[in-house]
């Protein structure tokens, strides 16, 4: 027999007594679709003795491929890197589910948050009150929470979030998110199967290209040998010229400008503008003439070269131009 295929693991990161009986209810969930639920309680975290308990678990955070967090009433104890506090409703420290969450964070493992939705409509409230200390909240123990909450909220990405009222809302909700990811990874195996074809046949035609213009070279001199290398030279030159056009088109800064200029400047004038320009003020100035030239000009030129010049990346992109037109780079 062979050696067992492995699991997918999924971390359950949150407070313990509260949440117990979730818990355990999302352990037999996930362990029922095939994978390998990581529970702190299960044994699923391998503990370091020379390390404190919580950071054995940032570590293990670090070895799972999926994240799932759950935000009840508590906030937690706090991390061990921690000074013990006096932990009265207002006083801010770090948990150690937040730690756990954010270790899932750093290394952009897919996470799942599941917010209880007293909690969660408290926390709209809190939003309304936030400077109001009068007010008392019946389902959270640390006004952490719902800072945490607006961490989570605030992430551009990777934090999906479902408040729960029971476990099939949670079960409903997660069988939906990971049916709908393992059917955008088939799409991405399906993509990368046929981008892959496609290159297969790029390299063809290159080969088939080269082939052919070996031969006709061959030809031209058997033909007429007094012109065929001249010949020969200016076509080379000029296909050249156009691959260097294709790879300058698809620069950054170059496809900014040409959009800019709605495709009055193209990509040979830039080739131009890059080879006469020895720093970047140079090919700010050719390019506002440039830009100037064309009629009629618009009218917030000043403000773009402006805009160009407090770019920090425009000598980059400057460089790269130069580098595929096989001139030295510039310094500032």
């Amino acid at each position: 027999m062979g050696a067992p295929m492995a699991r997918t693991r999924v971390f359950v990161s949150s407070t313990y007594y509260d949440l117990k009986h979730i818990r355990a209810s999302l352990d037999g969930f996930i362990e029922s679709l095939g994978f390998e639920s990581i529970l702190s309680e299960k044994g699923g975290v391998t503990y370091a003795p020379d390390l404190p308990l919580d950071e054995s678990c940032y570590i293990e955070v670090g070895n799972v491929d999926l994240f799932v967090i759950i935000i009840g009433g508590r906030y937690g104890s706090e991390t061990s890197s921690s000074k013990p506090i006096d932990k009265n409703f207002y006083k801010k420290y770090e948990s150690v589910t937040k730690r756990e969450f954010e270790e899932a964070a750093s290394r952009d493992t897919p996470i799942y948050i599941l917010i209880d939705s007293s909690v969660y409509s408290e926390y709209q409230t809190y939003q309304k009150n936030r400077d109001n200390e009068s007010i008392v909240y019946a389902h959270v123990d640390s006004i952490n929470i719902f800072k945490f909450i607006e961490e989570i909220l605030s992430k551009p990405k990777n934090n999906p979030i479902k408040s729960f009222e029971k476990f099939s809302d949670i079960e409903n909700w997660l069988r939906e998110q990971w049916s709908g990811l393992f059917r955008e990874l088939l799409h991405r195996m399906s993509a990368q199967k046929q981008l892959s074809d496609l290159n297969s046949q790029v390299n063809e035609l290159q080969e088939i290209n080269s082939t052919l213009k070996s031969y006709l070279e061959s030809l031209m001199r058997k033909i007429d040998p007094d012109k065929s290398d001249s010949i020969i030279k200016t076509e080379s030159e000029r296909l050249e010229e156009v691959s260097i056009a294709g790879k300058i088109s698809r620069n950054d800064l170059a496809r900014h400008i040409i959009q800019y200029s709605k495709r009055e400047i193209n990509s040979e004038e830039i080739i131009s503008i890059v080879r006469k320009s020895n720093s970047k003020e140079q090919f700010l100035s050719f390019l506002k003439k440039k830009l100037l030239s064309k009629k009629p000009p618009r009218s917030d030129i000043d403000e773009k070269i402006e805009s160009l010049s407090n770019n920090p990346h425009v000598i980059e992109d400057v460089n790269r131009m130069k580098e595929i037109i096989g001139l030295k780079e510039i310094e500032n």
